[in-house]
């Protein structure tokens, strides 16, 4: 049994050590193999292809910096915070992205896809909907605006396609469908964001603020969440829709922040509503003298020294869109401009009324 183990090893020894068996003719070829052709590509994998040079020039990859003590002196440092992605939103070198890749950062730096590296600048953000725009100086030439499409359209099962740097990897394209639409997610001030897209599309950390795109490589949405209890890709994220951006990035170019036009009144707790068996809507419990609100006649709930409640408000609809709470209310104005007139449908003591109101810039 001895000599024959020390007779295996030593063949195996030799199988290993030479690469080839003694007697067998010498050792094989080392040239490479011929390659098989294979063909064009099908119709999808050049679509897929031209897709991504058309539309990665438009694609940046955003990293942030912050402010820290240092702890072995009283220097402020910068240490790196976050890295996100984001789009060319025009030629005048404006970035888009989401709020929460630039939350708390002191500095930013954008890396397009030719390796330009350009310092950004903040123009604006809105938190309720996690937008942010940038501003970067670069040479025109290389500042090419992502194509725009519509997300009111968009029917569940198309397909789509993101573009972002997800952990840092940059520039890396995922293909998917539309999965659902209407999803409502919650921002990062906790504000409801209506209208979201869900997507199969694989998107990661890294991938929040960067493109999400349709067949014709137009812009559809921003990519922002993912559900996921890892922290990984499960097949499930979130966009929010085109339509979106496109009303409030205009505005915080313009404004340096989105001016959400409002009226002067303020809302009681929903459980006012439960408590009164009232109508589902916003209960007012106050409203600005000498306001636009109160011109209109809007009249708040209000509490006697005998504790009875004298009847106030309860706003059911704006301009005919029902609003349930406060939170829709405020997405109804978010709509409109300051200034512009809406109509209120006013619930009061069992009644239904119409009022015309004035909005004006919060």
């Amino acid at each position: 049994m001895v000599g024959r183990r020390v007779i295996v090893g030593l063949a195996g020894v030799g199988l290993l050590g030479s690469g080839y068996v003694l007697g067998r003719g010498g050792p094989p070829s080392a040239q490479p193999r011929a390659v098989t052709p294979r063909g064009p590509l099908d119709a999808d994998e050049a679509a897929h292809v031209q897709l991504f040079k058309r539309v990665s020039p438009s694609v940046v990859h955003i990293t942030t910096t912050a402010a820290q003590r240092d702890l072995f002196s009283t220097r402020v440092v910068e240490v790196p915070a976050g890295t996100g992605s984001g789009f060319l939103w025009d030629e005048l070198g404006h970035v888009v992205t989401n709020f929460h890749v630039i939350q708390g950062a002191t500095s930013a730096r954008v890396l397009m896809a030719d390796q330009g590296e350009y310092a950004a600048r903040h123009v604006g953000s809105f938190p309720d909907r996690d937008l942010a725009v940038l501003r970067i100086e670069a040479p025109a030439d290389r500042l090419k605006a992502i194509a725009l499409g519509a997300s009111r359209d968009l029917q569940v099962g198309q397909k789509v396609f993101a573009i972002g740097n997800p952990f840092g990897l940059d520039f890396t394209l995922t293909l998917g469908i539309v999965s659902a639409l209407n999803r409502e997610i919650e921002s990062m001030n906790r504000r409801t964001i209506r209208g979201v897209i869900q997507t199969d599309a694989a998107i990661n950390p890294g991938n929040s603020g960067g493109p999400l795109l349709d067949s014709a490589g137009r812009l559809i949405g921003v990519n922002t969440q993912i559900y996921s209890p890892s922290g990984a890709s499960a097949g499930i994220g979130f966009a929010i829709p085109v339509d979106e951006v496109n009303r409030i990035v205009p505005r915080l170019i313009r404004d340096g922040r989105f001016v959400r036009p409002g009226l002067d009144i303020r809302a009681a707790d929903p459980r006012l509503n439960r408590a009164l068996q009232l109508p589902a809507g916003v209960a007012l419990v106050a409203v600005a003298e000498g306001s636009a609100a109160a011109r209109a006649g809007l009249r708040p709930f209000l509490q006697r020294r005998d504790g009875r409640i004298e009847a106030g408000d309860v706003i059911t609809a704006v301009d005919n869109q029902p609003v349930a709470d406060w939170d829709d209310l405020l997405n109804e104005f978010e709509k409109r401009q300051s200034g512009e007139t809406v109509r209120l449908t006013v619930w009061r003591d069992g009644r239904l009324r119409q009022l015309s109101v004035q909005l004006r810039a919060d």
